[in-house]
């Protein structure tokens, strides 16, 4: 992990370090390579891999589903068990910790009550000579949700992506999840029955992605997807968008703290950890105007690494991507988090409302410090899909909305028309749109 003085590397230095490509082609692992080659007979890339079997799946369906599951996930489907049934569900409810389940209805509860507040409105409005404008928000039909699995469980993905839909008023809501050993986590498969998914799929992967964007002889078209995942889950929405909506196009986790001289070095260091703990290529970055918290906080984050499980993650994540900046002052640190638009951003600091306006770029801010990343991961309200790689510039956190669409009316009556009539047509001839400029001038003939 770095330490880097604002004083020696200069401003234009500091930025280039943050910036980031908003999603990259990333250098597969030699046991992928090797795994594509036996797949595929070729050393393909990841956009290759999957473009490939994108196009298979729209072609031939579930039998290139039933194909690519088996041949990457070693697991053995029809079609018929590509669908979670009672016996998963009453399997589930056995294994699962009441505990826990308390836990988590607790969670979707705090997610669904923020997620409420969000819900846009139809509108009208009376203009002049009887004419109204408006706009109607209608939640989509059907959507499918990608939640990650196989070797790890997030039922905290199902919550954050489903209680948002549900709220919209989605249709129908298909969830996808890769299984381990043909089976599906019982936390995420209650979740997901709590909360209102209609179909349950044990698929993951590319073929997954797109089996929702172009449908197959027993999985549904939806019309968005949304959710996080590995390279080959993002490049494969990548490749389906136009044909479906997606959400965005997520990379690996990031944090960036914006820390002053009171920040607690201890609390600052596991903070960068909870995210330096998710994957290797995860970033971790502290902004601070104390060079002493800067020294505390890169020793305190080696100590307690030390003590992770995950640590052999962690820490290629910290000596990858993680980075303590010593800026002039809080002001100049809140500028280069704007430039970094991380995908969380805490503020670690003694007033930190009074910083919050100042904040431009972020998938969402975690304010003092008694808010850290995890509490917004589980359990405040807020959602935890969030747009990473700098792209909080332009892209949102998922919301309600991500979910509606937006559907504008205009009615006019005769003398509404007539008094705007010469503007149009004026302004349709002069793009050379004659047959326009006729639709405008045959109604202005008519009597009043």
């Amino acid at each position: 992990m770095r330490i880097v003085n604002v004083n020696d590397v200069g401003i234009k230095g500091v930025e280039a370090l943050l910036k980031k490509a908003a999603f990259d082609e990333v250098e597969l692992s030699p046991k992928i390579r090797e795994g594509n080659r036996k797949l595929f007979g070729a050393d393909l890339t990841a956009s290759q891999v999957v473009d490939r079997i994108v196009s298979e799946v729209r072609e031939e369906g579930d039998a290139a589903v039933i194909k690519y599951t088996k041949l990457l996930d070693g697991t053995d489907f029809t079609p018929e068990e590509f669908l979670a049934g009672e016996a998963d569900f009453r399997a589930a409810e056995e294994a699962a910790d009441p505990a826990v389940m308390a836990s988590l209805t607790k969670a979707i509860a705090n997610v669904r009550r923020y997620h409420e507040e969000q819900k846009p409105r139809s509108w009208l409005t009376n203009r002049e000579k009887g004419s109204i404008l408006g706009q109607t928000v209608t939640p989509l039909d059907r959507v499918g949700i990608y939640v990650p699995g196989g070797t790890a469980a997030y039922p905290s993905s199902v919550v954050m992506n489903a209680v948002p839909a549900a709220v919209a008023g989605v249709g129908e809501i298909v969830m996808m999840c890769p299984p381990r050993d043909g089976k599906l986590n019982p936390y995420v498969l209650l979740a997901a029955r709590a909360i209102g998914v209609g179909r349950i799929y044990k698929i993951g992967g590319a073929q997954a992605v797109a089996a929702l964007a172009f449908g197959t002889e027993t999985i549904p078209r939806v019309d968005k997807i949304t959710g996080p995942g590995n390279i080959f889950v993002t490049l494969a929405k990548k490749a389906v968008y136009g044909h479906v909506d997606i959400d965005m196009l997520a990379g690996p986790s990031e944090i960036l703290i914006v820390a002053d001289e009171k920040a607690d070095p201890v609390y600052t260091a596991a903070d960068m950890l909870s995210q330096a703990e998710h994957d290797p290529l995860a970033s971790s970055i502290v902004i601070t105007n104390s060079a002493a918290l800067a020294a505390k906080v890169a020793q305190e984050a080696e100590r307690q690494l030390a003590l992770l499980p995950r640590k052999a993650i962690a820490g290629a994540s910290l000596e990858r991507n993680g980075l303590i900046i010593v800026a002039e002052d809080i002001r100049q640190a809140i500028d280069f988090a704007n430039v970094s638009a991380p995908e969380h951003l805490e503020l670690l600091t003694e007033q930190p409302f009074q910083l919050l306006p100042y904040i431009r770029h972020a998938g969402a801010v975690f304010l003092g410090a008694y808010s850290p990343e995890p509490l917004g991961d589980y359990f405040a309200g807020p959602d935890h899909i969030l747009p990473t790689g700098g792209t909080a510039r332009f892209y949102s956190v998922l919301n309600v909305e991500t979910f509606m669409k937006r559907t504008s009316f205009i009615s006019y009556t005769q003398p509404a028309l007539a008094d705007v009539a010469e503007d149009i047509i004026r302004l349709a001839k002069t793009e050379g749109l004659e047959a326009h400029a006729n639709a405008i001038r045959l109604r202005r003939a008519e009597k009043i």
